[in-house]
């Protein structure tokens, strides 16, 4: 089965303490579960796309949120743990919480023909939601790993997983 791999917002911006959008220890302990999936779609020959923020300085989705993500900055960049993968696979730039939304991942994901579309990263309510919504909107399956997602909001994290999969026919795996 030819799959893709979407991996969301994996970067500095939102896993280093201290910066304006950081999302907590709980988000971080997803990246031993996103290296994993990453070597697992790697040794399968999967399409892997890493989908990062990279926002202009006065980027209107500041009035929502603090200024994060800067272009430029170190914020953009793919977390240390993840950065030899997004070496060897695209690396997106995106300004909006889907990672659809004036990018090239539609055209990729055309030119790929996957089965199955599958989703890692944050926020699992935020980017990670509205991602999805746009990957079924374009009739693609979608799997979900809870342990490859996750939010500074726990109880938000919750209602996106329970929408992605009562609202969007969503196949999303809890547990190993």
């Amino acid at each position: 089965m030819r799959k893709a791999l979407i991996v969301i917002d994996m970067v500095k911006g939102f896993f280093v303490e201290g910066n304006a959008l950081y999302c907590g220890p709980e988000a971080r302990k997803i990246i031993p579960f996103v290296k994993a999936k990453l070597e697992e779609c790697e040794a399968a020959g999967d399409l892997i796309v890493f989908v990062c923020d990279n926002h202009d300085p006065d980027d209107k989705e500041f009035a929502a949120f603090p200024p994060h993500c800067v272009k430029g900055t170190e914020e953009t960049e793919v977390v240390d743990e993840l950065k030899e993968f997004a070496g060897r696979h695209p690396v997106l730039p995106k300004r909006r919480y889907s990672a659809f939304f004036d990018t090239t991942l539609g055209g990729v994901l055309q030119k790929a023909k996957p089965e199955l579309v599958e989703v890692v990263g944050v926020c699992t309510n935020i980017c990670v939601l509205f991602t999805v919504e746009d990957a079924r909107n374009g009739d693609y399956p979608v799997r979900v790993y809870a342990e490859g997602v996750a939010s500074f909001d726990q109880e938000a994290h919750e209602f996106a997983l329970k929408q992605m999969e009562t609202v969007l026919a969503v196949e999303v795996v809890r547990g190993s």
